[in-house]
């Protein structure tokens, strides 16, 4: 089954206000085609502070290279293992990088929609 993650930046009752209309979506018998699942930031800073421009590299190289080890990601990545350690990992804790039986990490999505609302 195709997976889907959004990414975006939302306060509390935003993501608060959206779940109660989901469930009472669902409540009223609605079900949604597939399931997307959604990461939401507080802020732009704190979303970027996550999700930094070598973590996107990570995560592209990491899709595209499939169910791999730290070691062999940071070969690939031209990177120090320790760095890309503390990359995975972090990705990992928001939910974006797996790990297999094996012990190999891997991006489990499809695709990753990010959605950034401009200030007024």
């Amino acid at each position: 089954m195709k997976r889907d993650i959004k990414i975006g930046i939302k306060s509390d009752d935003e993501f608060f206000s959206e779940a109660r209309d989901l469930a009472r979506s669902i409540d009223n018998g609605w079900r949604p085609e597939q399931p997307v699942e959604r990461l939401y930031f507080e802020d732009l800073p704190t979303l970027l502070k996550y999700l930094t421009p070598k973590r996107f590299e990570l995560l592209n190289t990491l899709h595209a290279m499939g169910h791999v080890s730290i070691n062999a990601l940071a070969k690939k990545l031209h990177r120090q293992y320790r760095n890309v350690f503390d990359d995975v990992k972090t990705l990992e804790r928001l939910g974006l990088v797996e790990k297999d039986e094996e012990s190999r990490f891997f991006v489990p999505w499809d695709e990753i929609d990010a959605t950034f609302r401009l200030a007024a």
